[in-house]
């Protein structure tokens, strides 16, 4: 079997906000869906995973673009694998135009916990390493764009403080790692969006559910970048984030 997979996505009116660019959320979506795919088609999806009580979890995501999908367009999204540790896995992404010229590309990190204890397990070892066999190096497929960044903060002023509703609500009963990055861009007024977003990252820490109250902190970087804690009311971190927009 091959160790890229394509998935292939159609940018409905629906998907694209008042500039008429792909929503980043929805983008993410796509992107999580092509590696669910991936993955499934490996015979390390979701559903065989549950048998064994084994799920993924998303650590990290950073997506960089040159420009953002517009509505009625076809693009490809590409996936693999790019790496695996012990307790974590790395997966790149290529988001082509239909032509197959890049728009931009995402990086991600994951994590396969046991469903009962919620304990990382080791991905070396489990399954007997069959993860391995499907590693595509960096020489073999480039993604270009930097790795996830470190956060600091220091003097980041509280914006906002909601509830999770129903509509945030995942299917293990916690706040969907996208919702985050829905409410995170909600912070920032609509001008700020003119020009689109050229880079976020996202880094999961905590999960949050139903009853949590979330406080969402923002403090602007030395070069421009925006940067996002959300804390739960006892002040543990649930994610930090990163946006950089075109200027």
């Amino acid at each position: 079997m091959e160790k890229i997979d394509s998935h292939k996505v159609y940018v409905e009116p629906f998907h694209v906000d008042f500039t008429g660019r792909i929503f980043m959320g929805v983008l993410g979506n796509h992107l999580l869906n092509a590696a669910g795919n991936h993955s499934t088609r490996r015979g390390w999806g979701i559903g065989a995973l549950n048998e064994t009580q084994h799920t993924w979890v998303l650590s990290r995501l950073s997506i960089e673009m040159t420009e953002m999908p517009r509505n009625y367009e076809n693009i490809e999204i590409r996936t693999w694998v790019e790496s695996v540790m012990k307790l974590f896995t790395n997966r790149n992404f290529s988001i082509l135009r239909e032509d197959g010229t890049p728009m931009g590309y995402a990086r991600s990190v994951w994590a396969m916990i046991d469903i009962d204890t919620r304990k990382p397990c080791d991905l070396l070892t489990l399954y007997d390493g069959d993860i391995l066999r499907y590693v595509v190096s960096e020489e073999e497929n480039v993604c270009p764009i930097e790795g996830h960044g470190r956060f600091r903060f220091n003097n980041a002023a509280l914006v906002r403080t909601i509830q999770p509703q129903y509509s945030d609500i995942d299917i293990n009963g916690h706040v969907n790692s996208i919702k985050y990055v829905e409410h995170i861009l909600n912070l920032f007024p609509l001008q700020q969006f003119e020009k689109g977003i050229r880079r976020f990252e996202i880094a999961y820490k905590t999960e949050a559910r139903m009853g949590d109250e979330l406080s969402f902190y923002v403090q602007e970087g030395e070069h421009g970048e925006k940067d996002v804690e959300v804390k739960k009311a006892d002040g543990s971190v649930v994610c930090q984030s990163r946006i950089i927009f075109f200027e």
